[in-house]
């Protein structure tokens, strides 16, 4: 085999162009310092407005609780006319089961004072069915 010629490259005539071998980048976005305002800003526009939002809170919280405390007594008669009721019936109804036991006083108390003492639950459901003794006890409580 015969050996070829080989042709080897060169620069052009000249030389080659400069290379731009610095960072050309376009300057995108705030500077770090208006980042940093604008956050500024950002946060307090946040505390100021939460603190007009917790003001405006308080002031429904005390309208509520206001309302609450001239609503008691009224709440608190309705309680009473219903326990007064209760006990009466449970009175009459005492009367009906014991009338031939001899010597029984009906509403007799078990407690030896002259005081109002509240009625427990016992007391006052218990000549009503489970049922409704079981559903004043225990509320609501569906997952019992």
């Amino acid at each position: 085999m015969a050996a070829s010629k080989v042709k080897q490259d060169m620069p052009p005539s000249g030389g080659y162009g400069p290379i731009d071998y610095k960072r050309n980048m376009p300057r995108r976005g705030l500077t770090g310092y208006s980042m940093f305002a604008l956050g500024a800003g950002v946060l307090l526009f946040g505390y100021w407005s939460i603190s007009r939002w917790n003001r405006e809170r308080r002031r429904m919280q005390i309208e509520d609780l206001e309302t609450r405390i001239a609503l008691l007594p009224l709440l608190q008669a309705e309680a009473d006319r219903r326990v007064l009721r209760l006990l009466r019936e449970n009175l009459e109804e005492e009367a009906i089961i014991m009338k031939d036991v001899p010597g029984w006083k009906v509403g007799e108390t078990v407690f030896h004072t002259d005081r109002w003492v509240t009625p427990t639950l016992n007391d006052l459901y218990n000549l009503q069915p489970q049922e409704v003794m079981i559903k004043k006890k225990f509320g609501f409580q569906w997952y019992v």
